[in-house]
């Protein structure tokens, strides 16, 4: 570690660590300075601290006395415990000495002394900001570095209550939301800060899967027009990332309206690239029909087929036209729909041909037509098997987006789960230890009283855990009524626009 990083971890913690009678007396202010639960007004609640205080390391500056009780070597941590010994009785003076201790041992299950040494000679320590690294003791350089490194690598990432990780972020809207709360003359409430931030970290969780599916999507719009199964494919794909990415960030969406709103802005803009991807087909294969049919529109135009036997010819070049579309276009999504109107549009002209073609009799002429329908028929069957494939394939993926979302709500809840009972059962253990050492000291009726604690302890979690398992079944209720609803829909409106398409023809065959 280098000179500047020791002396800004000498500096940081200087200034700030009390000594023992001054941080104990803070540490009996907790129960006044924060609560848990918002409807908890009345209750103590501080026995939940313990699930998600950090450990408390006593810095001890200026140690100079020797690491000894009743005249035997002492770790610092034995000398932290001793230091921390409950005193028997109940005068006012022996309450006073064992409230403070008693708060550290039940707030802070995981505790450490670090004892530093005078960090230089006493006419310097005035001037330590300016002190060169020759000028420090290199036994208090030695303590120093092995602080820092605890601090730095054994420290566990601060949590809050149901085990949720305090990031940068959280930490910024924390300490506003507590600010805030202090500054008004209330008294802060994790459960209402949690709530709080949950609100703000859920809707910007939005806002980022959204944006992780859209900058996918927008991507792909560059290879448009695509088969519907390459955009149904990377549609999944990304739903699942954005998914994922809200689900890292997101937590207590307890009623599933976050994940909700997702899902909604998903579709939405899925929907869109269908549309785009559709436009882009469509010019495509109308592009292609337009090069393919040149020919055939000169010769129209310059009456070519207006001859005897120019029918034959016309439907000769017509067959061509088709053949060849259908082995260039044959995997565009709108390739059956274009060439089922190109088709309408040349039956104008191919009824026209066929009543000026002389070659043919009237009963052959009446035998064209009807083969000329059946084609137009066949047709149109194909352009609406091919929609409804597309509808099929696009359900399908739906499908399959709400299994994996389902699969990711579930894995996530398994962890907050797991989370929850770790958290719980790092506490009840501390409870324990913190009893069977009150029973071999002698404090019976102390110890009684925390069994009566951790009764209650266990209530609390189980039912923390059985809300936790309603409200995650709700969810889940509520994913696959909105899946359920989405395909009814998708096939209401598949009905919709089939409906059109038939009044359409109809129009045209009259």
């Amino acid at each position: 570690m280098t000179f500047k990083m020791i002396k800004l971890c000498i500096m940081s913690f200087w200034h700030f660590v009390f000594m023992p009678e001054q941080t104990v007396r803070y540490v009996t202010e907790l129960t006044e300075c924060i609560k848990v639960r918002s409807s908890d007004e009345d209750t103590d609640n501080s026995s939940e601290f313990v699930k998600f205080f950090p450990s408390f390391i006593w810095a001890v500056r200026d140690f100079t006395l020797e690491l000894k009780i009743d005249d035997k070597d002492a770790t610092e941590n034995e000398y932290l415990e001793f230091a921390l010994k409950l005193k028997h009785g109940t005068s006012r003076n022996v309450m006073e000495h064992n409230l403070p201790r008693e708060c550290i041992k039940k707030f802070f299950p995981s505790r450490m002394c670090i004892t530093f040494p005078f960090p230089t000679a006493p006419e310097k320590v005035s001037c330590l900001d300016s002190l060169n690294p020759a000028d420090l003791s290199s036994e208090f350089l030695k303590v120093a570095d092995h602080f820092c490194k605890i601090v730095f690598n054994d420290s566990n990432v601060k949590k809050l209550k149901d085990g949720i990780t305090v990031t940068g972020r959280v930490l910024g809207h924390l300490a506003k939301t507590y600010v805030d709360t202090i500054s008004s003359g209330a008294v802060p409430c994790l459960e209402n800060a949690v709530l709080a931030m949950a609100m703000i970290e859920n809707e910007a969780a939005v806002k980022e899967g959204v944006q992780v599916y859209k900058s996918g999507m927008e991507k792909l719009k560059d290879s448009f027009p695509l088969e519907l199964k390459d955009v149904s494919s990377e549609h999944q794909s990304l739903s699942s990332m954005a998914t994922q990415t809200f689900m890292t960030r997101s937590f207590r969406d307890s009623d599933g309206e976050c994940l909700k709103s997702l899902e909604e802005n998903i579709n939405k803009l899925f929907e869109g690239y269908l549309c785009q991807n559709e436009q882009a087909s469509k010019r495509r294969c109308e592009d292609l029909l337009s090069s393919l049919s040149a020919p055939m529109i000169k010769n129209l135009k310059q009456g070519f087929y207006a001859k005897s036997g120019g029918y034959d010819v016309f439907c000769k070049d017509l067959e061509d036209i088709v053949k060849k579309y259908n082995s260039q276009a044959n995997k565009e999504v709108k390739a059956e729909e274009v060439l089922q109107e190109f088709l309408k549009k040349k039956s104008v002209d191919s009824k026209a041909i066929l009543q000026a073609d002389k070659k043919l009799t009237a009963k052959e002429k009446k035998i064209m037509e009807e083969k000329e329908k059946a084609a137009l028929l066949k047709q149109e069957v194909k352009a609406k098997e091919e929609k409804q494939r597309q509808l099929e394939e696009k359900m399908e993926a739906e499908r399959q987006c709400n299994e994996e979302r389902m699969e990711q709500m579930k894995e996530k809840n398994a962890e907050e789960m797991k989370l929850l009972r770790e958290e719980a059962e790092r506490a009840m253990d501390c409870k324990l230890r913190e009893q069977a050492a009150l029973l071999e000291k002698g404090f019976t009726e102390k110890a009684d009283k925390m069994s009566q604690e951790m009764e209650e302890f266990k209530r609390r979690n189980t039912e923390t855990e059985s809300n936790r398992a309603r409200e995650f079944a709700v969810i889940l209720e509520n994913l696959n009524r909105r899946h359920e609803e989405t395909m009814s829909m998708m096939m209401n409106h598949h009905e919709v626009r089939m409906e059109a398409i038939l009044k359409k023809d109809d129009c045209c065959i009259m």
